[in-house]
């Protein structure tokens, strides 16, 4: 996610300036370093998109259930997107009037404090070696005991924080019981902090650290609420305490507090659930031949009445809010003889996104421009379903922040401004307005997913 801390200025002088007689434009780079792949654009005033350029990430599987990524390779790989996107651009890097930095979040690695030099390779957020330890914690006494108190504080002064601090349980995308298995695991972490040469990062830490050369160790709010380590609702890390209006929402479904951004003194709270896997089983399809293009898959979809009872369960990472399992497994059930290529189409688990009732969905990402999920998005949901023109939001998302910073833009008045929509999928059916529920089409489909759900789950439990 996109903060305000996410970026390092490039040193370009201030846009319009006059160099040998003539008005220099200026530009704002903008890169995405996801689970599958870095992206990165150059964007003019207009948040049009002059140059691009994009770069695989390859995971590494050292064990079952490890999941990582070379450091070295992933900042090689940064440096090259960022300029190949200005080079596409036909433009100068000193045209570049600051960098925005989106990252993959709970992503984490230990370095060397004098050299720079990683311990290990990064452990990702889909990285399921501290399961067990997850678990454990999760069935404790100590959290029992913390649920107990939390119910009785709820219900002496019917705070919803209380009641969500009663139900909350860890997840492995947090990065403390990563953490601890690193310094259980790691010999030379454990003696690096002992000497006071260890520094902890995630991803845009690390990046931060090697563009200034070792100057800076900083993270944003965004990263640091994701961790586990931050208390989202006091915004505090360590010792330090800003004081903030509002209060993150208090979910009971299972949903986490993180904060989305922060633009000057304003900090912006999101409820997050999500599907881990979403661009793994789009590689891993792709792998196997299914398709090469994500928006082929509309044409195949279209082409049969259903999914001939099929359900496709994409926990290759486990199960994220709110069923929180990582021990369940991926899975294909309901195979006919009759099963066809077209009938394996990707079944989503929509179920987290109606637990609370949207007032305005807006869809991004490479998946968004399948029209047939998002019809279904729409018909499951019964909501309208906005795509914006820039698909890859995480992007613009860091070049906006990075920009209000340093003036190209001038307010969010001008952003809102720039954002304009692709196309709006209407629900098909009639619904209630206020029915955050599915469709009755649907209710048969979600039953069998649901079943298919729970039949995946705690798959890898020990007998």
């Amino acid at each position: 996610m996109p903060g305000a801390d996410d970026r390092a200025k490039t040193g370009a002088t201030a846009m319009g300036t006059q160099r040998n007689g003539f008005s220099r434009e200026s530009f704002i780079l903008s890169v995405d370093v996801g689970t599958t792949s870095i992206r990165g654009h150059v964007y003019d005033k207009e948040a049009r998109v002059r140059g691009s350029c994009t770069a695989k990430i390859v995971p590494l599987y050292p064990e079952v259930g490890h999941v990582e990524m070379d450091p070295d390779a992933l900042w090689r790989g940064f440096i090259t997107v960022a300029k190949g996107a200005v080079q596409d651009a036909g433009v100068q890097m000193r045209q570049i009037e600051a960098l925005g930095i989106s990252t993959q979040r709970s992503t984490f690695t230990t370095w060397d404090r004098r050299t720079g030099v990683p311990f290990h390779n990064f452990i990702t957020w889909q990285d399921q070696r501290a399961a067990d330890l997850v678990k454990s914690w999760n069935r404790c006494w100590t959290m029992k005991a913390i649920h107990g108190v939390m119910k009785v504080l709820y219900f002496l002064t019917r705070q919803k924080r209380s009641l969500a601090a009663s139900l909350i349980v860890f997840s492995t995308q947090h990065v403390t019981f990563r953490l601890v298995w690193a310094l259980t695991h790691y010999q030379q972490v454990r003696e690096a902090i002992e000497e006071g040469n260890c520094c902890f990062g995630t991803i845009d830490t690390w990046l931060l650290f090697k563009l200034t050369k070792g100057q800076i160790h900083a993270t944003d709010y965004s990263n640091a609420s994701a961790t586990g380590i931050f208390d989202t609702y006091q915004v505090l890390l360590c010792e330090h305490v800003a004081p903030l209006s509002g209060k993150p929402h208090t979910s009971v479904a299972g949903l986490y507090p993180v904060v989305g951004w922060k633009i000057g003194s304003e900090v912006v709270y999101l409820a997050e659930g999500n599907a881990a896997d979403t661009g793994t089983a789009i590689k891993w399809a792709q792998e196997l031949e299914l398709f090469s293009d994500v928006r082929d898959t509309a044409a195949m979809a279209y082409s049969v009445a259903d999914s001939d009872g099929v359900c496709f369960v994409p926990s290759f990472s486990g199960l994220q809010a709110p069923l929180n399992d990582p021990k369940a497994c991926a899975s294909l059930m309901g195979l006919k003889p009759s099963t066809t290529k077209t009938s394996l189409k990707e079944d989503l688990p929509f179920e987290y996104l109606y637990l609370l009732p949207p007032s305005r969905l807006r869809v991004d990402g490479g998946v968004s421009l399948n029209d047939f999920v998002m019809q279904l998005t729409a018909d499951l949901l019964d909501r309208k379903v906005a795509r914006p023109q820039h698909h890859e939001m995480s992007c613009l998302g860091a070049a906006f922040v990075a920009g209000l910073e340093v003036g190209f833009w001038k307010n969010r008045e001008e952003l809102k401004k720039l954002q304009g929509t692709d196309k709006v999928f209407l629900p098909r059916g009639a619904a209630k307005e206020d029915s955050a529920c599915p469709s009755r089409e649907y209710v048969h489909v979600l039953q069998r997913w649901e079943r298919a759900l729970r039949r995946s789950m705690n798959w890898y439990s020990k007998p």
